[in-house]
């Protein structure tokens, strides 16, 4: 019986599960082995061909550098500044002799570099000078239709490397070259003078890269910024589209790696970025990075797939062992996501499952009583604010109210101390509401036309009030002592503030849900700022102004939830508009009226 039971436990079923899973860990990790070396390889590779590119980037950046520092010798020789610029000569001779001292320097250039085919300057004014004395232009050849002439034009004194192309501009020479060239200025800049160019022999550049390769097919190509070849030892296949290279996907990166998705075929291009222009692209064949892969890569795959069937077959049983019990569990749990604690799950025979099942109704049982305490602590917390903010109002408007009494006690007014005084009475009745939190909306008219009457007693003809209630509202339910703070600073912070009387309207509007309480001034008003924060809590606590309508914000907010409470609408000398949203709640009964 005991050894039964061992067979049911959830630890021992995931033993077994785990045993097989190590088992086909074991495969997979195998299987996935291959990958790995073949990955580990191409990482080597990549390496190595990263490297390669950098060094053939180098070599190349030391034959431009040194073309460019060719054309800064020649861009600021006063020989080269002098004839170009010149609209005319003294004579013939010193013609001449300029000439013949810019072909001198261009002619110990090209003795310090063998691999120069030509350099030349060309003028705007018709001029030409080259290191090659026997050199003549081609009179059937516009030198300004030719890419290198007008790409150096448009890069405004900047150097121009051309890809590999044929140089037409000499009369009965055709040689592949690279060029180099520049737009000549005269020294202060404002002026334009002529184009340099310098041509490279381009089977230095084939002699350079020829014999480099990647593996047994790999080879190494050069693109300018463009995408136009400069250097491909296939370059005739390229031309005739008997071969392809992935020219955009090279433009898009400056350098990294990626690889082509060729099956078989796939190849491993390593590009390098150069400063000026060029990309140097070394280009490695997948295949030949790891021999007899597709071996390898069978024995992996069958063994792979043996592996994975019977682990499928051995799990299905198992899972439906081990997941059965635990599904039930959860349809229960979403119960209780759903607010459905009036749950008991029934305990599964399996120990470990039987456990948290047990586990699982305990803690749904003390999660029920929790949220009732929950529910009755916070019921008694919202109470004890809402009586604690109202503690705030009454307080507020007595000090002004007894101040009014006593100003008119020192004024030897009695009849209108008394009238006060019984208004001071009622408002307080109509305050305390037997005890209840909510009043009617009639209850809370009484107490504002009584808080009314008193002000209009002591202020006369500087104040004046309407009321105008529809009596389709005045039995629906508010918290009480909502319109007298609002109305207070009405009068204290808009009406006295301006020249002459001022009237406050209050009225009532309604929708399905809701009813609105609108209290309007003509007083003085507030200004944006002022508005903003009228309902902030106030940076200075000892402030004393704005306290009362903060208090019934926050109340209305806290009994009816955050979408009721005071809107404010205002404008300096315009007058101030205030808006108490309430929920209809239900009518009162007579005894509660």
């Amino acid at each position: 019986m005991r050894m039964f039971s061992r067979l049911r436990s959830l630890q021992t079923n995931m033993v077994l599960a785990s045993v097989f899973l190590i088992l086909m860990t074991i495969l997979i990790m195998s299987f996935t082995s291959y990958y790995l070396t073949k990955d580990a390889v191409q990482s080597q590779a990549q390496s190595y061909t990263t490297e390669l590119v950098k060094q053939v980037n180098n070599n190349i950046k030391s034959y431009v550098n040194g073309m460019k520092y060719m054309s800064d010798l020649v861009a600021a020789n006063h020989s080269v500044q002098d004839y170009l610029s010149a609209t005319s000569f003294k004579s013939l001779q010193d013609e001449k002799d300029h000439k013949e001292a810019i072909s001198d320097l261009l002619e110990s250039m090209l003795f310090s570099r063998t691999d120069i085919a030509s350099a030349n300057v060309f003028g705007y004014g018709g001029q030409f000078v080259s290191g090659r004395k026997e050199l003549e232009l081609n009179p059937f050849i516009d030198r300004s239709t030719l890419s290198w002439y007008k790409n150096a034009q448009e890069a405004g004194g900047k150097n121009v490397i051309s890809p590999s192309h044929v140089q037409p501009v000499f009369k009965d020479r055709y040689p592949w070259v690279v060029s180099l060239s520049r737009e000549l200025f005269s020294r202060d800049g404002t002026r334009k003078l002529g184009v340099f160019l310098v041509d490279l022999n381009f089977s230095v550049m084939n002699d350079m890269f020829k014999d480099i390769r990647l593996g047994q097919r790999g080879y190494l190509f050069i693109i300018d910024s463009g995408g136009k070849i400069v250097y491909h030892p296939q370059q005739q296949l390229i031309y005739s589209h008997l071969k392809s290279e992935m020219i955009d996907k090279v433009l898009e990166i400056e350098s990294g790696t990626f690889v082509s998705d060729e099956g078989s075929d796939s190849r491993m291009y390593t590009v390098q970025d150069s400063d000026f222009g060029w990309k140097i692209v070394g280009v490695s064949y997948v295949s030949e990075l790891v021999g007899n892969q597709n071996e390898v890569r069978l024995s992996y795959v069958v063994l792979g797939l043996i592996c994975i069937v019977i682990a499928i077959v051995i799990s299905f049983f198992l899972s439906q062992r081990v997941s059965q019990p635990i599904k039930r569990l959860q349809d229960y749990m979403k119960e209780v996501e759903k607010g459905n604690f009036d749950i008991h799950v029934p305990v599964p025979k399996a120990i470990e499952i039987g456990r948290l099942a047990r586990a699982f109704n305990i803690m749904v049982g003390k999660i029920k009583e929790l949220m009732s305490q929950v529910v009755h602590d916070q019921e008694q917390k919202r109470k004890s604010e809402i009586n604690a903010l109202q503690a705030q109002i009454n307080p507020h408007f007595l000090y002004n109210t007894l101040d009014s009494i006593v100003w008119m006690a020192e004024s030897n007014k009695s009849k209108d101390v008394v009238l006060m005084t019984s208004a001071l009475a009622k408002l307080f009745r109509s305050s305390i509401s037997k005890g209840e939190e909510l009043v009617s909306i009639r209850t809370e008219i009484e107490h504002i036309t009584n808080y009314l009457m008193i002000q209009k007693m002591r202020y006369k003809n500087k104040l004046d009030y309407r009321i105008e209630i529809d009596d389709s509202v005045r039995d629906y339910r508010t918290i009480k002592v909502i319109l007298q703070p609002i109305v207070e600073n009405a009068i204290y912070h808009g009406i006295k503030m301006k020249h002459g009387p001022g009237l406050i309207r209050i009225t009532s509007e309604e929708t399905e849900s809701d009813i609105y309480i609108v209290i309007e001034d003509d007083g003085k008003g507030m200004d944006e700022e002022k508005l903003s924060t009228l309902l902030l809590p106030s940076p200075n606590p000892k402030e004393g102004r704005g306290v009362g309508v903060r208090n019934v914000h926050e109340r209305l907010q806290l009994y009816f939830g955050t979408q009721y409470g005071l809107t404010y609408k205002s404008a300096l000398g315009e007058g101030t508009t205030v808006y108490i949203r309430i929920p209809k709640s239900h009518r009162p009964t007579e005894d509660e009226k």
